[in-house]
This record gives structure tokens, C-alpha cells and sequence, in this order.
């Protein structure tokens, strides 16, 4: 858990109260001036109430200039960002012809597949030729290409599973597996800090839902005990089947999962496992096969395992794998396969040709290249992040790296004079996060080079003194050269 130092969560308080206050009163004089304007409602109620958008008008319009910053290039180590302004303070942004040359510090290209690739581009184009762009259909109707069934298969041998099913997003294949595996008089059990599209998949599948403290198996344990002797709501009855939802890498903490002691503990008590690895298949373990490979844990004994194509692959989509039984189950019921378009061939090819870079199967080691660089490159820029004083989340190896901000006014200020020397970094906040635990998220690729990391760090060391966001003693500035001196 985050300990919030007392002086910096005083101010973050009275930041939001200031802020909330001011949006009261803006909201009550344009009450005020608004009393006589016509209404052009004619009956119906609003589909905004003030209270609803509140956030929207009054908080985040004010910085919304530092999300969803459009892009003019692949999203490479370097890209180009387009600048835009606003006339009407932030309510609207408007997008100018200037451009600038950003370092790529937010994107999931973790193994920089995502650019041109000498392997995978040629390939993708000559798919693009040879079945176009999309199969306009789904996979149930004419939508199921040779290209799918070799890409499901490539997909469970890299993982380590008897079969796997692929759907066209990553967010689907979480919200719409689970209604179809859990229902009434089913347990689900998941993270209290899982992503969303799982809160959303287990709430839509009917299940009685119980939360444990984030990557703690001791409470999951106290949860399933407890769980288990009460069973069902009312009846009492005992549980048809009791789910375990947790992911590898947790997106917005750079956290591993504890994944040998939550199996252990669901053996135990004989609860299914349910690996969501889309931050960490194929940016972790010695050959890329995540959180599995990475912490000695035998994939059978995970029941499911989720994925997506979006981060290390530079392509777009998810899959499932698990045994033959349960993906040809979930190919008879679940909706994202009989209802979806399928997954595009250009990108079912990068994915299969990207996978076959990191095996091997290209002909050359520059996925093992790949892989040992991200790690280096993650491990390096952790370690320089925190002897420069910042209080960073996360685990060694992880390329997932969120640096604490807390209070909404740093956060604009930092990633807004990031940009400025020309470094991209991502800020969350409220409502992705609790509103206290505000973050710059940095996303480490194995395409960033020596001097890039080193460039960030600087720009971001001197942004941070700035803007007043490192919390903890730095190191001596010499200690700091010395190591620098030893990467280069």
C-alpha cells in the first residue's frame, strides 16, 4: 500500500477542496444567468446532470490539454506529437500543423514492434494484399481465415496451453469471457486493484463479487475460508464454482503478482485461477513468456490465461488460453467470437510474426536482444528514478514504472513541462486512480537506446525539482555520474 506523507495529502485535500469549491460557485451564478435562457429540452430530462459532469467541467477541462495529445507517426521510441491550443481556457482544443519530436515515454511498445520491423513489416504487407484489411465478418460466419487458426495456435504454444481463441480487443476478451464462465451462484474473488475492463466483465456476469487487498494472498485466503463456510447469499448453498481473478503485471502500480502463493492458496481451496498477463506476456520472463516463466510457475497449474496483442506485439486484440475443453466452450458461447468482426489479417500476421522474432523462428537472437534490453532498460532507469529522490511504484524487471505526483496541480505541471523539453509521458489521475494517488506513468520499450534513457532522466530530474515531486533524499550528484558513467 501507498503511504501518503502527511503535509503532501494535507495540500492535495485543500487542492481539490479549492478546486470543488470555485466549481460550486462558477455553477450557481451560471444557474443565475441561465434562468432565463429558452429550454430546448421540450420535456425530456437531461442526459448530463450538473452534478454527474461536474468533474468534467470544472476540474478536468482545466488540464485536459495533457491527455489524448494526437500523434503524426508510429509510435516508435521517438515520435511526433501535434500541438494544439485552446481560445476558450481548455474547454476546447484545436490542433495547429506544427508538430514536435517527442521521446515515446507512455507507450506499451515494450519490445518496440510497433515501428516498422525489418521481420514483421514484409509480411504484414504481403497479408494486407493477400486478404485485405478486414474480413468484414465474424468469426462464426465468414470470418475465421487460415491466418486465425494458425495465429490461435501460435498463441497457445508460446504460452504454454493445450488451445487458445483470439477476439479483435483486449478489453472485450476481459468483460465478455467472464459473464460467460461465471454466473449466478458463482464466486468471483478478484484484486481490489484489477483493471477495468475485469470489474466491469465480473459485475456483468451476475457472480456474487468479493474483493482482496491488492497482491496480499494472506487476506485472498481469509476471503475464500470465510466465503467458503458461508457459501451462497441466503440459501447458504455451497458455491457452484469460486473464480481467483488477479494480473500479472498490474498496469497503473508496475507490480508483479505474487502468483506462486495465490496458486498455492487456490489449490488449496480449490478455486479456479484467472491470469490477466496483458502488461507482462512478452515483456517479462527470460524467453518472454511472462509472469509464468518469470517467477518459476508451471502454466497448467493456471486454469485461464488472458492476454492482449496491443503492448509487446504492436498489434491490437486479446486472447484466451487454457484447456481444449474450455476455448471450445467459450467458441460455442461467447459473444465477442459469434457477434464480433474478427481480428483484421494484417494484424493476426504481426502478432504471428512478432512472436516468431521473440522465439527465434525469424532466424536471428534479436528477440532474445530484445528482451534482455527492455530488462536492462527497465532496471536501469528504476533504479536512477529512485536515487534521484521520486517515489516510484513497482517491481525490478517490470517496464511498468508510475511516479508518485499526488497533488492535480503537479500533475499538470509536470507533464505539461515534460513536453516542453520534448519528453511524452503519460499522467493518470482521479477517476483511474483514487483521487489522492495521482501518477506519471512511464513505459520503458526495448527500442529506447543508452542515450535516451539518460536524456529522460535529466529532463525529468530537473522537471522534478521544479515542480517539487521528489519526496525522498536524492543521492550525491557524483554517486549518480558514477553510474551513469558505468551504463554508457
Amino acid at each position: 500500500m501507498i503511504a501518503i506523507p502527511y503535509f503532501t495529502a494535507l495540500t492535495t485535500y485543500f487542492s481539490y477542496g479549492l478546486l470543488f469549491v470555485f466549481g460550486q460557485f462558477r455553477d450557481f451564478f451560471r444557474k443565475i444567468l441561465d434562468w432565463w435562457s429558452t429550454d430546448n429540452l421540450q420535456g425530456y430530462a437531461p442526459i448530463c446532470l450538473g452534478l454527474e459532469d461536474f468533474y468534467i467541467r470544472r476540474l478536468y477541462n482545466r488540464v485536459q490539454d495533457c491527455f489524448g495529445r494526437p500523434l503524426s507517426s508510429a509510435p516508435d521510441a521517438w515520435f511526433d506529437v501535434v500541438e494544439r491550443y485552446s481560445n476558450d481556457n481548455n474547454k476546447t482544443l484545436k490542433r495547429t500543423n506544427n508538430v514536435s519530436r517527442c521521446l515515446n515515454l507512455g507507450s506499451y511498445n515494450y519490445l518496440g514492434f510497433a515501428a516498422a520491423d525489418e521481420y514483421c513489416t514484409p509480411r504484414v504487407i504481403d497479408s494486407l494484399k493477400k486478404y485485405s484489411h478486414s474480413t468484414c465478418s465474424s468469426r462464426v460466419d465468414g470470418g475465421t481465415l487460415a491466418l486465425h487458426n494458425e495465429l490461435e495456435e501460435c498463441v497457445a504454444r508460446f504460452v504454454g496451453k493445450p488451445a487458445a481463441i483470439v477476439f479483435g480487443m483486449g478489453y472485450v476478451t476481459n468483460s465478455s469471457i467472464l459473464p460467460v464462465l461465471m454466473g449466478k451462484g458463482s464466486l468471483i474473488i478478484s484484486d481490489s486493484l484489477n483493471h477495468n475492463s475485469i470489474v466491469n466483465g465480473a459485475r456483468g456476469s451476475g457472480a456474487t463479487i468479493r474483493v482482496f487487498q491488492h497482491n496480499t494472498p494472506s487476506h485472498l485466503e481469509e476471503v475464500l475460508r470465510e466465503q467458503i463456510a458461508e457459501g451462497q447469499p441466503r440459501t447458504r448453498r455451497p458455491w457452484k464454482k469460486i473464480m481467483v481473478v488477479v494480473e500479472g503485471i498490474y498496469s497503473m502500480e508496475g507490480e508483479l503478482c505474487k502468483l506462486p502463493e495465490i496458486i498455492a492458496i487456490c489449490k488449496r481451496y480449490k478455486a479456479y485461477t484467472y491470469l490477466d498477463e496483458a502488461h507482462s506476456i512478452g515483456a517479462v520472463g527470460k524467453t518472454g513468456r511472462g509472469v509464468c516463466e518469470l517467477l518459476g510457475v508451471d502454466t497448467s497449474d493456471v486454469d485461464i490465461m488472458m492476454g492482449t496483442f496491443s503492448k509487446s506485439f504492436g498489434s491490437y486484440g486479446g486472447y484466451i488460453a487454457g484447456s481444449k475443453e474450455l476455448i471450445q466452450y467459450l467458441k460455442y458461447n461467447c459473444p465477442a467470437h459469434l457477434y464480433a468482426t474478427s481480428i483484421s489479417p494484417p494484424a493476426a500476421e504481426q502478432i504471428i510474426s512478432a512472436i516468431q522474432v521473440v522465439i527465434g523462428e525469424d532466424g536471428s537472437c534479436r528477440g532474445a536482444q530484445k528482451l534482455a534490453r527492455i530488462r536492462e532498460n527497465s532496471n536501469f532507469f528504476r533504479s536512477k528514478l529512485q536515487k534521484m529522490g521520486f517515489e516510484v511504484l513497482g517491481d525490478n524487471d517490470s517496464p511498468v514504472m508510475p511516479i508518485m505526483v499526488y497533488n492535480p496541480a503537479k500533475v499538470s505541471s509536470f507533464s505539461r513541462e515534460c513536453l516542453k523539453q520534448n519528453v511524452a509521458i503519460v499522467t493518470v489521475g482521479f477517476p483511474a486512480t483514487p483521487l489522492l494517488l495521482a501518477r506519471a506513468r512511464i513505459c520503458i520499450s526495448a527500442s529506447h537506446t543508452k542515450e535516451d534513457l539518460i536524456e529522460a532522466l535529466e529532463v525529468i530530474s530537473r522537471i522534478g525539482d521544479l515542480v517539487g515531486i521528489k519526496y525522498f533524499p536524492a543521492e550525491p550528484k557524483k554517486q549518480q555520474q558514477v553510474g551513469m558513467l558505468k551504463l554508457e
